[in-house]
């Protein structure tokens, strides 16, 4: 079987090979270790074939290619691992560019120690209005509660500051900010948030999901000039780490129309598959034409919708089913009661959208399904390709129901390494083994497309190969992996990053794989990641990234 297998590849290789399309124009990539996953499995080669039209003619041996291809522009690999783009799944790409324009907070181990730098920041920026940041993370400071406004006045009390908790959905404000939102101890907490309150009621200076808001609504919005330097900066760092592919999780209309701008005068160097910000106003703009399948040569698309279901673990707005094992008075936050999220959902699907649903807790999930679970047939995940962004704590009753239904399972496998330790304490011995459990979704039959949620987690997919496949932090902890029995093959894991992904935004046929006839979007890496051990995977660095057969990032120049 597999020499039938081996003879039919050299009957299609030289097909396209005879084809008139290969031309001057051509590149033969050489001298490299290929691999893809193809939609039978996976491939390794040592030379690629790309057209002059930007995509994949062949894969196989430089003798091969070099003899039946004469004209074609060589370049030398010079011996590097060879992989297709990364596909981010789950990211928020202006959240990226504007967290580069941001203090970052990320991996201060202490209150004092996230205060210094906040006060550095306000120090070399005098004329920012308004001191804003994210990364925050108050079980790694082993606070045993969430940071105060008194606190944040030490660093900064004649500017207001904005910090956004790690996970997005928290954010600390200063005693300044919280004078200009006019937030006091009469503030009621909105529906699907938290103001987390002093003793006498009073804000103490963190507010949870809906809650947000209070304070969010009074900071002043970026320039156009500002906002082009984000994007131009979200785009220098995805190419930086391989990502050719990214499914931006909440689109606006101003984001749609600079991702145009962009596209359209040559400076789009990763495509983006935009899922629309809710299915309000922004909705009736942006989707009044109807789902996009594919923009100047599949570098945009918008055919899916970002909804909410709940909040995050860290901050405890995750909806379960039962009350938090460290907060037994607390079972989370629904955003939405049945009703209305099945209203927006049919909103969106009647349309012919993708709905994507953030869904963390498992209450939030069960909540997701039973809503998927009751549209009609022409408006089923099977038909229209519904995920749940996230699936991070599912019952064990759920997960087949994943599978019968067809939705996808969107997850971040660095959430695992980055929640590790908190989320048991959160959940209990017994709930977390249904938590970033992907092996079982798997072998349930479940589809899965993996992603970063960046600026949450660092945006490199090779992080979160090595978080699926290890189970382990950067740092290579815990040693052995955390709950392993969850872990995903290497192959299994890639292909996450690349066909699965790609399959959740309909380009199945197109990117993921570099099979003949896909965009010749791929990336070199400095080492083989098929010959290192799963938990050094994550120091692999990026040499160079192209998209459509053209280099748009090389690690000796930075961004084309």
């Amino acid at each position: 079987m597999r020499n039938l297998r081996v003879f039919a590849c050299f009957v299609v290789l030289t097909c396209f090979l005879a084809s008139p399309s290969i031309s001057e124009a051509s590149k033969i990539i050489h001298n490299v270790k290929g691999y893809t996953p193809t939609q039978q499995g996976g491939q390794t080669f040592d030379a690629l074939l790309i057209g002059d039209d930007g995509r994949v003619l062949s894969i196989g041996t430089a003798t091969s290619l070099f003899s039946q291809s004469p004209g074609a522009k060589r370049v030398d690999g010079a011996g590097a691992t060879l992989i297709p783009g990364l596909i981010d799944s789950h990211a928020h790409v202006m959240g990226l560019g504007e967290a580069s324009l941001q203090i970052d907070l990320r991996g201060t181990k202490s209150l004092d120690e996230a205060l210094e730098r906040v006060k550095a920041f306000a120090a070399e920026n005098p004329d920012l209005a308004w001191i804003r940041g994210r990364g925050w993370n108050q079980e790694v400071w082993q606070l045993g509660r969430f940071p105060t406004a008194a606190e944040l006045d030490k660093a900064v009390a004649d500017r207001p500051v904005w910090l956004s908790r790690v996970d997005g959905h928290a954010a600390w404000a200063n005693t300044r900010a919280l004078t200009i939102a006019s937030v006091s101890a009469e503030t009621a907490d909105p529906s699907g948030g938290e103001i987390i309150r002093a003793d006498d009621g009073a804000p103490a200076g963190v507010f949870i999901d809906a809650a947000e808001a209070l304070v969010a609504r009074h900071i002043p919005p970026l320039s156009s000039r500002e906002r082009r330097q984000a994007f131009t900066n979200a785009l220098e760092i995805m190419t930086s780490v391989g990502i050719t592919t990214v499914h931006d999780a909440g689109t606006s209309p101003q984001d749609w129309a600079l991702f145009n701008k962009f596209a359209y005068s040559g400076k789009l160097t990763t495509r983006i598959y935009a899922m629309i910000a809710g299915t309000d106003d922004t909705f009736d703009r942006l989707a009044r034409g109807g789902p996009i399948e594919g923009l100047k040569d599949d570098l945009l698309a918008m055919r899916s919708v970002k909804l909410y279901a709940d909040g995050a673990l860290g901050s405890r707005g995750a909806a379960l089913n039962a009350a938090y094992s460290d907060k037994p008075e607390s079972k989370g936050l629904l955003f939405n009661t049945d009703e209305e999220l099945a209203a927006k959902v049919q909103k969106a699907a009647s349309r012919g959208f993708q709905v994507n649903i953030h869904a963390i807790g498992d209450r939030a999930n069960r909540q997701a399904l039973d809503i998927f679970a009751g549209l009609p047939d022409r408006q089923s995940a099977s038909v229209l390709r519904h995920r749940v962004e996230h699936a991070q704590i599912v019952d064990p009753a759920d997960f087949e129901r994943f599978a019968s239904l067809g939705v996808i399972a969107s997850v971040q496998p660095t959430h695992a390494t980055s929640d590790k330790n908190m989320a048991e304490t959160r959940l209990g011995p017994e709930r977390i083994k249904g938590a970033y459990a992907w092996r079982r979704f798997l072998d349930a039959g479940v589809r899965i497309a993996a992603g970063s949620d960046f600026p949450v987690e660092l945006p490199d997919p090779l992080h979160g190969i090595q978080a699926a496949v290890a189970r382990t932090d950067l740092a290579g902890e815990p040693v052995g992996g955390w709950y392993v029995g969850e872990a995903l093959t290497l192959e299994e894991a890639i292909r996450a990053f690349t066909l699965g992904g790609a399959y959740a935004a309909f380009w199945e046929d197109r990117v993921g794989s570099l099979e003949p006839g896909y965009w010749a979007d791929f990336i070199l890496l400095d080492q083989d990641i098929f010959a290192i051990p799963a938990t050094e995977i994550g120091k692999i660095k990026v040499l160079e990234t192209w998209l459509a057969g053209e280099q748009v990032y090389d690690r000796d120049k930075g961004a084309e």
